[in-house]
């Protein structure tokens, strides 16, 4: 299996990487909060997981996991 893998959602590229040990997928959390908050590019993207996760960390969360069945 390609261990490292380009999906796409809406024809907008989310980069995954696959781990063989804990057979999990793991999405780029920047590529995802790039399409659903519709960021005109990636910088934008980034700057706004920059400051979602500032915002939890203050709130007092230490771990942000997202988990989907």
């Amino acid at each position: 299996m390609d261990e490292n893998k380009i999906q796409l959602f809406e024809d907008k590229k989310i980069r995954t990487a696959w781990d063989e040990t804990a057979e999990e997928w793991y999405f780029s959390i920047v590529d995802v909060v790039e399409i659903l908050t519709d960021q005109p590019n990636h910088q934008g993207a980034r700057n706004y997981w920059k400051v979602l996760k500032s915002r939890l960390k203050a709130e007092g969360m230490k771990r942000l996991q997202i988990v989907t069945v």
